[in-house]
């Protein structure tokens, strides 16, 4: 996977949200992958509303991000990752694979 977060492949992300019971939201988008054909890349984000949330990855440099309808919602397990993760923000390159595991945004950032 690359380092940088910028490009074209944040043009078309799917996912969606859900409201916890404290009035902060996790959203969940589906990304494209930038190194695999057909592969896609799972973000998770906890924060105060979906604005922010959203904001939190624009300042990371996936400008072009939107979140549009609610057709993919994070799961039960995808809401307990994020929320146990100090960052509130994860990724991991295959969704659909039960074996990979949740990485933290740092990974993808590049190093100083």
């Amino acid at each position: 996977m690359t380092r940088h977060l910028t490009g074209e492949w944040f043009r078309m992300p799917g996912g969606g949200f859900c409201k916890l019971p404290n009035g902060s939201v996790v959203v969940a988008l589906s990304l494209p992958s930038p190194v695999e054909d057909g592969g896609t890349v799972r973000f998770l984000v906890h924060a105060v509303n979906r604005a922010r949330a959203l904001t939190r990855l624009r300042n990371l440099g996936l400008r072009a991000v939107y979140l549009r309808g609610n057709a993919e919602p994070p799961t039960p397990d995808e809401v307990t990752a994020v929320l146990h993760h100090p960052d509130g923000l994860l990724w991991r390159s295959s969704p659909g694979l039960a074996d990979e595991l949740w990485h933290p945004i740092r990974a993808l950032l590049p190093q100083p």
